[in-house]
């Protein structure tokens, strides 16, 4: 089982590439965004990746192997080490301006990456001090809403026009950010609203998780503010916006065209075609398996390292970093993903969607 893990360490490319642009400087300044998304997505297009899934023992044993529990426990102090290490660098003075967009952008990929990536696993995860490692990282992002909208909504609505992280057909990326960070941030009021209400609570009241995570984010920011400066303070939070950014690229590229029917106000259960897969092997490793998406969707509980691959789900023709960096040129977007759309809803399989 141990083999099995090891591939695992590739997850720790993204910290050690966005360390290095932020030691380094200079023209590394953008070593990080250069290898993720551009050398990565290079790779991919020639690595097709395995179809393969475990046999049920060995998926039993993976399933309570606590080495992948550590491979991703270890991502959260990484990812705060890297965020202060950055606030240092971007205090002093004697860089230049290059040099820091460089390194804000290399930690953008990081918050993206290890931040909210990390925390989306962890977050399905049932004990308390998993959630609250959830929350940590989604703190870095200033993204906290996350864990309400996308546990509560995402899961429940997910391929639906009521789910505002799910991208409609013919909406281009740009368009989608602005729908999806509004629309989820006011989901996620929403629900807290309905929970404080079962609960005969106040709305405003300190139990509303909405005004711990806003009290807790704002804090943050004015501990930066006050421990360095105003503008590393600013930087930081670019960094973080680039980070919630890279988390709705990834929502916009996951269900894109892909809707569930619906027979009298009722959809039908979330099904492995609602959501678009890939293969290709360094995606899937960088991203603990987020590309087998479509299993995710099905059983959301389900564990990174024992996701499956379903034959019937639509595939993406290649990797999820190259998707991503295709999706921010809205035309090459819609001629790629309209012809794949249309290609699978003429196969057995894609006959079932909406």
């Amino acid at each position: 089982m141990k083999r099995n893990a090891i591939k695992y360490l590739f997850v720790y490319t993204t910290p050690i590439v966005v360390f290095l642009s932020i030691y380094l400087t200079k023209g590394w300044s953008f070593f990080a965004v250069c290898f993720l998304f551009i050398f990565i997505p290079l790779m991919e297009l020639i690595f097709s990746g395995s179809d393969q899934n475990m046999d049920k023992a060995t998926e039993e044993v993976a399933k309570n192997d606590k080495i992948y529990d550590f491979l991703l426990y270890s991502l959260v102090p990484i990812q705060y080490a890297l965020f202060a290490y950055f606030l240092f660098k971007i205090e002093k003075n004697e860089i230049a301006l290059y040099e820091k967009i460089g390194i804000t952008i290399a930690l953008g990929m990081s918050c993206g990456i290890l931040g909210i990536n990390a925390a989306h696993e962890l977050g399905h995860r049932s004990t308390w001090y998993e959630q609250l490692m959830s929350k940590m990282l989604l703190l870095s992002s200033q993204y906290m809403h996350f864990f309400i909208e996308h546990n509560r909504g995402h899961h429940k609505n997910v391929s639906t026009p009521k789910d505002p992280a799910s991208s409609r057909y013919g909406e281009s990326l740009y368009a989608f950010w602005l729908r999806s960070v509004r629309d989820s941030w006011l989901s996620a009021w929403h629900l807290e609203a309905e929970r404080m209400k079962r609960k005969d609570k106040s709305i405003w009241s300190f139990h509303n998780e909405m005004i711990q995570y806003t009290c807790i984010q704002a804090s943050s920011l004015i501990i930066i503010a006050l421990c360095f400066s105003l503008s590393t303070m600013l930087y930081g939070l670019a960094a973080a916006t680039l980070g919630f950014l890279l988390l709705e690229t990834v929502n916009y590229i996951e269900h894109y065209g892909l809707t569930r029917k619906e027979n009298n106000g009722i959809y039908e259960r979330t099904m492995p075609v609602h959501s678009w897969n890939s293969n290709h092997p360094l995606g899937r490793l960088l991203l603990l398996e987020l590309t087998r998406h479509s299993d995710h969707h099905f059983l959301a509980n389900r564990k990174y390292q024992v996701l499956r691959y379903f034959e019937e789900s639509p595939q993406m023709p290649t990797g999820y970093p190259g998707m991503m960096l295709l999706s921010m040129v809205p035309p090459l977007w819609f001629y790629v993903m309209h012809r794949h759309i249309e290609k699978y809803k003429k196969t057995q399989e894609g006959l079932s969607l909406a």
